[in-house]
């Protein structure tokens, strides 16, 4: 039996609910996670990248593949190509007028994305949250968000291990009268907060809930507001990360910070 992959799961989930905003956000947000293997006329030269492009019906296409076997299924060949992760392609074609042909004709997730849906995600994956300062009267327990808004977090976190102490999601007062909901982390790490606030603002967004509907904290071990969000809010896990060297990839797109130059 042939493996069935996140993006044939997730694409599934879509195709059974056309009318569901929420399987199709879950669509997304595996693509932007995924790597993929990006079909090329020549081997990238530095991080500068030739795309095969095909025009269709419906417009101008590059084509990427979640499995390298399905690249060569597709071809019957060896062909050139570029690994890179869906974040960073999207970014790479975002205003170029180019859509992305996942996995066609080799897969169950086969489906051309045209060119307006890939901004949109480069758009969104691009959000970031804005930076505040409130004076916080207190917390509580959460309610409205539920299960689905902390399943999205703690799969947006999961990498995340090691960049904060703990994470708690509660509700939250402010001085100022105004209240809300908020991801607290304790013990963040120098230089990750950026990062953190980031990751939640995607895992709010692909879980349907609209950006701004959860407010990012940071606080001390030691400071008494913290004491008070471990003891009101819902603990989000972080897994610890386990102590591996990490392999250096010289593939075009390895950093979705930095996506490849399309040539």
């Amino acid at each position: 039996m042939r493996e069935t992959t996140p993006l044939d799961a997730a694409h599934a989930a879509m195709q059974a609910a056309p009318e569901d905003a929420a399987p199709r956000l879950r669509f997304f947000e595996t693509l932007a996670d995924a790597e993929l293997f990006l079909m090329l006329t020549q081997e990238a030269q530095g991080e500068t990248l030739s795309p095969e492009t095909f025009e269709v019906e419906e417009g101008r296409f590059v084509l990427a593949f979640d499995r390298e076997d399905r690249l060569a299924a597709f071809t019957g060949r060896v062909t050139a190509h570029a690994l890179l992760s869906g974040r960073a392609l999207a970014a790479m074609l975002a205003g170029q007028g180019i859509g992305l042909g996942l996995n066609l004709d080799v897969a169950p997730s086969s489906i051309l994305i045209p060119a307006d849906a890939l901004s949109w995600l480069c758009d969104t994956l691009g959000h970031v949250p804005a930076e505040i300062e409130a004076r916080i009267a207190g917390f509580a327990p959460p309610e409205g968000p539920g299960g689905a808004l902390v399943a999205a977090l703690e799969a947006r976190l999961a990498g995340a291990g090691g960049l904060a102490g703990s994470a708690w999601l509660a509700r939250v007062r402010y001085h100022d009268g105004g209240s809300g909901h908020m991801l607290g982390f304790v013990d963040a790490r120098p230089g990750a907060r950026a990062a953190l606030a980031k990751a939640v603002g995607e895992a709010v967004i692909f879980s349907g809930l609209g950006s701004g509907a959860l407010d990012v904290g940071f606080f001390a071990a030691a400071d008494p507001l913290a004491q008070d969000l471990e003891s009101a809010g819902h603990s989000i896990a972080l897994p610890r990360p386990e102590p591996r060297q990490r392999p250096v990839r010289a593939a075009p797109g390895s950093d979705p910070d930095k996506p490849p130059i399309l040539r």
